[in-house]
């Protein structure tokens, strides 16, 4: 991957680029920032860039050998190391064992990826990952053999959050002195959970959000229309992974905010019939849908509650939401949530989630929801 296919963060990328020019690549580093901004992409493309063999002025070749087996993921002295669970293939996993999947994720998706979609890819969606004592025993054998073609080694970390915390100091010492020629790469959506004796031991490149102006050219690249997209970034507040998510799912979007106009009303009307009929029809549908339908309806009323509380620019609403949310003289709806039942209908909602997973009678579930979200509203 070269430094043209991360989109935007010139200014990390400039600094990257700037590093190898000068001689100055720190042997441990950590990217740090939101998810969705590009850190895995940037992380392949300047490890492509420190081993290409034909430098260009900001940006690898591509066409080296080096660069083209750095495209297709298979350069012997590129290694990764990310959180793994027991499968019923796999009793003791490490990373190894994965990396089949890992490639065909990364190349799928431009390496822009997250943690759910590797655990769907790898059939852990139940369980939770870690990066286990047994990698980091390989990163250890691994790096004390000698390069066998390019420049440095390089292991990349992905998600090192994830690192389990008796685990941790089998690696302390080769991060604090790896092998000569060695560059770590690690990488973390949350700084907060990294275990402080690999914090203390890395230099943070901090990522910010990426600008609109880039994700729109992007966007528009791959194919989506202008209205949709201006629409999808304002809601995700610059996170690719967000408003590729939105953009993947407009018609459900829409679907869900013709749901949710309805239903308020019904649910402050009390119009039992009616709000039978409604129940009735939801409840057609798959539990999944359902389940999104209710998380759509807490991020709503949240987004009423920042309205009604003197926030409104941190409100995230495309132009139908905002219609009904803020609209206009007594046909606006956030004023109907406040800080007397924003808790109660936060809670029942929340609850109603937890229920329809463990397959709860959806209509019985959705009438009574519909009764006490009435009574809140009406509070």
């Amino acid at each position: 991957m070269k430094f043209a296919d991360v989109i935007g963060l010139d200014s990390v990328k400039q600094r990257l680029v700037k590093t190898v020019r000068e001689s100055r690549v720190s042997h441990a580093q950590l990217f740090i920032g939101p998810q969705g901004t590009g850190k895995l992409p940037m992380a392949l493309a300047y490890a492509q860039f420190i081993n290409c063999t034909n430098k260009q002025d900001n940006d690898s070749c591509g066409e080296c050998p080096s660069c083209i087996k750095y495209e297709k993921l298979v350069h012997p002295d590129l290694h990764f190391i990310y959180p793994t669970a027991k499968t019923k293939e796999v009793e003791k996993p490490t990373s190894k064992d994965f990396i089949s999947h890992w490639r065909e994720l990364i190349n799928d998706h431009k390496a822009y990826i997250n943690l759910p979609s590797w655990y769907e890819k790898i059939g852990i969606e139940r369980k939770q990952a870690i990066i286990n004592a047994r990698d980091c025993n390989d990163i250890i054998k691994t790096l004390g053999y000698k390069s066998y073609e390019a420049d440095y080694k390089v292991m990349i970390i992905w998600m090192v959050e994830k690192l389990f915390h008796a685990a941790a100091p089998k690696i302390l010492k080769i991060l604090e002195e790896p092998p000569d020629k060695t560059l770590f790469i690690l990488i973390s959506d949350h700084q907060d959970q990294i275990i402080n004796t690999i914090l203390s031991r890395t230099q943070i490149v901090k990522f910010p959000f990426i600008g609109e102006e880039d994700l729109t050219e992007a966007l528009l690249k791959e194919g989506f229309e202008q209205n949709h997209i201006s629409e999808a970034i304002k809601i995700s507040k610059g996170n690719y992974l967000e408003v590729k998510k939105i953009l993947a799912q407009v018609d459900e979007a829409d679907i869900n905010t013709d749901w949710f106009t309805k239903w308020m009303r019904l649910c402050f009307g009390g119009q039992v019939s009616d709000t039978l009929d409604f129940v009735s029809e939801l409840s057609k549908h798959s539990r999944d849908k359902q389940k999104a339908f209710l998380n759509y309806t807490l991020r709503m009323v949240r987004e009423s509650m920042l309205m009604n509380s003197d926030t409104s620019d941190l409100v995230r609403l495309n132009k139908t939401e905002s219609d009904f949310i803020i609209g206009a003289g007594t046909k606006r709806f956030y004023p109907y949530i406040h800080s007397k039942n924003i808790h109660p209908i936060t809670e029942e909602l929340e609850k109603s989630i937890y229920h329809i997973e463990r397959n709860a009678n959806p209509n019985i579930l959705f009438f009574d929801l519909s009764l006490k979200i009435g009574r809140y509203l009406k509070s």
